[in-house]
């Protein structure tokens, strides 16, 4: 049996899209569960949109995902002595021919079939009658076009729609090199998956399109076709393709957002591939599993909500060394300090850790502990420090000081006695404290935050809302 070969050819004409990370994705996930290669292309003949910066961005985007390539990343732009050559050989078998037709009489051409309600196809003026070689037109430009067969079918065995059926007198004779001896994306690809000896092509179906154009190039050149599974787009909510109207399409920026690269790769598995019921999978688990046959043939729908919900597992499941390693940019995007002492770091990420969406919004919320001063929310001051409060606070501030037992349970032991002593319940001690040490009535545990802020910083913002309290009754006077 041949080696199963997959590759991912991407055009870097902009980011990497949601889009293409999944095609990316399917192809690097058959590949490794085939025990085969998985081979990256930069299909960089437009060379007026290709940058180098998108490029980048892309090798940046796949290295993220994990998706590592075993060959490549190659580059059609250096790969131009192939196509001249399998060029040669199709005007030489009388599969390929010579186009005077200007793109102004091209134009004219398309107009006056659509008026006449016909298919705004070439119409085989320069076509010759039979196979025989044409010698290349001296003095005047031209492109080359393969001469596509107009009779019979061509059957694309597709792994995930089945078999589709395309009639030959519907394909025209698409140009393979332009005016400028520049080749086009059709004949590129066909001459690259070859010399590359690509088993399988996996792609997104509106390229399905192009398949049977594709086959027949193989066959003129006398290569075996790969196989094909065109997989369904992805839509937006609205059931629409999907587009920066849904929000964020950039791979990258689901990055800058604080996803994780495993919680994006198992969403976007899930769009259009299943195994059973199940929802969540590793790495490990996919390679394993997947399967082309497995993939659907309804349009997935992004559901950011679904990926938030899948990325607040992975966030929960990660160990807190990991997790603190993967948090410090965040913390550094967001102008602050990164804590020097591993062990507090990891402790304070442990009480905010179950509440996270995304790495972006765990560190909003551990603002309170990153920030010298703390910002305290203007409603739940004036509902929480006052004057009824301040004798909670005070007495609060002095055992939390005088506490030689600072621990979780010591801490605890704190509230406990006040709350017999007073005869009150724990919320009315418990909310004026979190409100004067964290700035909001929303926070993890009273006893967690406390211990791990530390007995000098909560001493120190009790005296602060004390201070607050106090103020107001001044102005008051």
């Amino acid at each position: 049996m041949l080696e199963v070969r997959t590759r991912f050819a991407p055009s870097p004409t902009g980011y990497l899209h949601i889009g293409g990370a999944r095609t990316a994705l399917f192809n690097y996930l058959y590949a490794r569960h085939s025990d085969g290669k998985f081979i990256l292309r930069i299909e960089d003949t437009d060379r007026e949109r290709s940058t180098p910066e998108a490029i980048d961005a892309i090798l940046e985007s796949m290295r993220w995902l994990g998706l590592g390539w075993d060959e490549g990343p190659f580059f059609q732009t250096q790969r131009t002595d192939l196509y001249q050559q399998e060029l040669a050989k199709l005007l030489s078998q009388g599969d390929a021919y010579p186009c005077v037709c200007s793109p102004e009489i091209l134009k004219t051409k398309r107009e006056d079939a659509m008026k006449a309600k016909r298919k705004p196809a070439y119409d085989g003026t320069c076509r010759p009658h039979d196979k025989t070689p044409v010698a290349l037109p001296e003095g005047q430009p031209y492109t080359i076009r393969f001469r596509s067969p107009d009779t019979g079918r061509t059957v694309v065995n597709d792994q995930v729609k089945g078999p589709v059926v395309f009639e030959n007198s519907e394909l025209d004779d698409l140009i393979l090199a332009r005016s400028d001896g520049t080749p086009t994306y059709n004949f590129v690809v066909v001459c690259d998956d070859a010399d590359m000896t690509i088993t399988q092509i996996i792609r997104g179906d509106d390229h399905l399109s192009n398949t049977p154009r594709q086959i027949l190039l193989y066959q003129a050149l006398g290569y075996e076709p790969p196989a094909f599974a065109h997989v369904p787009l992805i839509l937006g909510l609205d059931k629409k393709r999907l587009s920066k109207r849904h929000g964020a399409t950039a791979v990258m920026a689901y990055h800058e957002m604080g996803y994780l690269a495993d919680a994006v790769n198992n969403y976007l598995v899930r769009l259009g591939w299943s195994h059973g019921d199940e929802e969540i999978f590793d790495r490990k688990a996919l390679i394993e599993k997947f399967a082309i046959d497995s993939v659907g043939t309804a349009a997935g729908v992004f559901n950011p909500e679904k990926l938030n919900w899948l990325n607040a597992h992975y966030i929960k499941a990660l160990p807190l060394s990991e997790l603190a390693n993967a948090v410090i940019p965040y913390i550094r995007a967001k102008g602050l300090e990164v804590p020097t002492d591993q062990v507090w770091l990891e402790k304070m990420l442990a009480t905010l850790q179950e509440r996270a969406k995304t790495l972006v919004e765990l560190v909003d919320m551990a603002g309170f502990y990153l920030n010298e001063a703390i910002s305290i929310d203007d409603k739940a001051s004036r509902k929480r420090l006052v004057p009824e409060t301040k004798n909670i606070l005070q007495e609060a501030s002095v055992r939390l000081e005088n506490l030689a037992d600072f621990t979780i349970e010591g801490i605890e032991k704190v509230f406990q006695d006040m709350v017999e002593e007073r005869g009150i319940g724990l919320g009315q001690i418990a909310q004026p404290v979190r409100v004067a040490i964290t700035g909001s009535t929303v926070s993890p545990g009273i006893y967690e935050i406390i211990d791990v802020l530390g007995k000098d910083v909560t001493v120190q913002r009790l005296q602060d809302a004390i201070a607050t309290i106090d103020s107001r009754l001044d102005s008051k006077v």
